[in-house]
């Protein structure tokens, strides 16, 4: 008979080991739990993250202790908080700072992922489960943006709820039941806060812990993209990894002190971020009456929003439909199996009918949904022998570059005021975009491809 496992019985801590699993937890996912020793700078933003998540977590709990959600008292309750609570403008600013650096926290991380191939095999459910996160996350954020009350967030919110006026048959009722009214007002700031508040971050925090999980169960990837757990010693531990504890806790307190350096320098010098962070139109009361000469929904939503408005009928006719014709022939051609030509003859044919018989409006706000839930299709469209950048083709790394300027330049002209120009450059950025991902079953297997070696390559930095 094996023999059972010993557990400590004295002090406190055995105490506690002998009712709570504390210790074997500790052991599991912090000092027994064995990471690849070659992270990088990369490998910051994933424990950055939760570090925000906990910032906005603090602060919105103070922030709720004096906002009143009342269509007639909200944008007043945020100038008290500003105005006349202790330290109130700084647990504003840090949550509506720290708003801004979850996303560019969440975009690094997901470059990241795309640059190493964290998405393929055996990490598939975390990518889900990071996906799931990263939408959760602007649901967070939208719902929040209505709550100060001020000119673009009550239009900001205007609009977007309008869009689910384009989905036939059900559009104007979604609509209207979403708002709790026929227009954006008491009804939906409450119902806004009540989500903001307590529905959305409780499912924010499982699917975290969903996601930790998951990544400590099939191991962290790393730069070189080869799996740690298939070399290990005699005593099975992987050859090159290290327990991330102490190793690994440390070396993220010196991002920890980085970042937080930088953010209190936002949060003290610029925590408008010159109208990008917090607009100048939201510190001014909300008027029903009066709409703004142009609304935009806060940057991080911007390169999505973009899409959204590129999608005109001539974009559809001229634009995307040439697009679906190239990419079903390619399909068509080099697809072995018969019934994934179908599929695609089929999706293509309802869709090249449906952009002259449903509205431009509705077909943008497909697309917009297209551009964020694509990024769930990533571990099954990566057909490349190899996850790392490091070992594809250089020009494969050119693509993965170009794409992120693509989103970057999406997200700029998403906050300018529409032009004919810049109209015409975010629909070549679209089709750039989906083309990324579209293509990506063809391009991810060509070209030479560098060896891989059997254990991950490690300099000491």
């Amino acid at each position: 008979m094996a023999a059972e496992k010993q557990v400590d019985t004295k002090g406190l801590l055995g105490w506690v080991d002998q009712r709570f699993p504390l210790s074997s937890n500790w052991k599991a996912h912090l000092s027994e739990y064995y990471a690849p020793k070659n992270f990088n700078f990369w490998y910051f933003f994933g424990s950055l993250a939760m570090l925000v998540l906990v910032i906005q977590i603090v602060t919105g709990i103070f922030l709720t202790m004096h906002y009143k959600p009342d269509a007639t008292k909200a944008f007043e309750s945020v100038e008290y908080i500003m105005r006349e609570v202790p330290w109130g403008w700084l647990i504003r600013y840090m949550h509506s700072t720290g708003a801004s650096a979850f996303f560019i926290v969440v975009y690094l991380h997901m470059f990241k992922s795309l640059l190493y191939g964290s998405y393929r095999k055996p990490r598939e459910l975390l990518w889900i489960f990071g996906c799931l996160i990263f939408l959760t996350l602007m649901a967070e954020a939208f719902f929040g943006y209505l709550l100060p009350w001020g000119q673009m967030s009550y239009w900001g919110a205007q609009v977007i709820v309008n869009l689910f006026q384009a989905i036939p048959i059900i559009g104007p009722d979604l609509s209207v039941w979403i708002r709790g009214d026929f227009v954006v007002g008491d009804a939906t700031l409450n119902r806004f806060f009540s989500f903001h508040v307590i529905a959305i971050p409780l499912v924010l925090l499982g699917l975290v812990a969903a996601h930790i999980l998951a990544l400590h169960e099939v191991g962290s990837n790393n730069p070189d993209g080869v799996e740690i757990k298939e070399k290990k010693d005699a005593a099975g531990i992987p050859l090159d990894g290290i327990p991330f504890h102490p190793y690994y806790s440390v070396h993220d307190l010196f991002g920890v002190a980085i970042f937080l350096t930088i953010f209190s320098a936002v949060i003290f010098f610029a925590p408008e971020m010159g109208g990008y962070f917090l607009e100048f139109n939201n510190f001014i009361p909300a008027d029903p009456l009066k709409t703004p000469l142009h609304i935009a929904p806060v940057w991080y939503f911007t390169p999505f929003y973009s899409i959204l408005r590129a999608t005109t009928e001539e974009f559809l006719y001229f634009g995307m439909l040439p697009f679906l014709l190239v990419f079903l022939a390619l399909v068509l051609f080099t697809s072995r199996t018969m019934l994934t030509k179908s599929i695609a003859l089929l999706v293509v044919a309802v869709m090249a009918i449906g952009f002259f018989v449903l509205d431009a409006k509705f077909w943008g706000v497909v697309a917009m949904g297209a551009s964020t839930l694509i990024f769930f299709a990533m571990p099954w469209i990566d057909n490349s022998p190899v996850r790392s950048m490091r070992y594809r083709p250089g020009w494969h790394t050119g693509l993965l570059m170009a794409f992120a300027i693509v989103f970057l330049v999406l997200g700029y002209f998403g906050v300018q005021a529409p032009s004919p120009v810049a109209n015409r450059l975010t629909q070549i950025g679209t089709l750039l975009y989906f083309a990324f991902f579209a293509f990506m079953p063809w391009w991810s297997r060509m070209g030479t491809f560098k060896p891989v070696p059997e254990r991950i390559t490690f300099a000491g930095h």
